[in-house]
């Protein structure tokens, strides 16, 4: 599902990145020798599935820490390892050094960027819609739904997905409060619904579970918000940060990213959709 319209722009972004860390920051090179010489980098994560996980023998997993354990590996660090941190303290214990990156499904905010360096966009929680498969009535957004006077969709009573649906101008009428997820798969499967809407990785949870080919995905919903994290370094590593955002663009472009993250359940194309400064000055 790469068929995205970013994909020259990535690469341009890696070279844009690549020229300027190799010009302009060399004199704050030393924290990735020092990792280099060290053999490892220290993460900091929350043991939270699917964004970060630790097994019983100890092996750290999840989305986040296998990119930073591929990106840092193509930087020449052998290896990761985990400290399970709670979200609260980790901005404090990067500062304080005790972690050398944070790869938690911390999710940019304006007061954030400020404490941390992020790197571009890595997990993103957007709006998904599901829908049959070749997507009939050809939505791409909220907006969508509303012009066809006969759709319906489904999303729970009360949530983003229901109020982003009636601020797009769906009528009331034909936004179907829907009790819970297999009631909505249910709902499609039946015709009852034109579209089910939740978060990407509520969508593609009970697309997997359903395990009906007559489904499909339409993520990221066009228009709707998009939530990421990224990478959190120390604000004095910058250099170490831009190297890490080198290699994440050249994964993003070869669909080396997309092969990490999706069996997770995240969207390589929601990742792509936005970029830090972005997420950085949302309101």
């Amino acid at each position: 599902m790469r068929t995205f319209a970013t994909t020259a722009a990535v690469a341009g972004f890696a070279l844009g990145i690549l020229a300027t860390t190799t010009v302009g920051s060399r004199a704050d090179d030393g924290k990735l020798e020092q990792l280099k010489s060290q053999g490892f980098a220290r993460l900091a994560i929350a043991n939270e599935p699917p964004y970060t996980a630790v097994a019983a023998d100890g092996k750290v997993s999840g989305a986040a820490p296998d990119v930073a354990r591929e990106i840092f590996k193509r930087l020449g660090v052998a290896d990761v390892a985990a400290s399970i941190s709670e979200y609260g303290a980790m901005i404090p214990g990067l500062q304080a050094g005790r972690f050398d990156v944070v790869t938690a499904g911390l999710f940019m905010k304006p007061e954030r960027c400020a404490a941390v360096a992020y790197s571009e966009p890595v997990l993103c929680d957007a709006e998904a819609m599901l829908v049959k498969k070749g997507n009939p009535k050809g939505f791409k957004s909220y907006e969508d739904v509303a012009k066809d006077s006969a759709a319906t969709i489904g999303a729970p009573g009360g949530g983003t997905e229901e109020k982003l649906a009636l601020n797009a101008g769906v009528p009331r009428e034909r936004v179907i409060v829907v009790p819970d997820g297999q009631s909505g798969i249910k709902m499609l499967q039946d015709g009852r619904i034109d579209a089910y809407s939740l978060p990407v990785l509520s969508i593609n949870d009970l697309m997997k579970k359903a395990n009906d080919p007559n489904l499909e995905v339409i993520a990221p919903v066009q228009g709707a918000p998009v939530y990421c994290d990224g990478a959190a370094f120390n604000k004095k590593d910058t250099a170490l940060r831009d190297a890490f955002d080198v290699e994440l663009a050249k994964m993003k472009e070869s669909g080396e990213f997309a092969k990490i993250i999706e069996p997770y359940g995240f969207s390589a194309k929601a990742a792509l959709s936005t970029t830090r400064d972005k997420l950085c000055a949302a309101k």
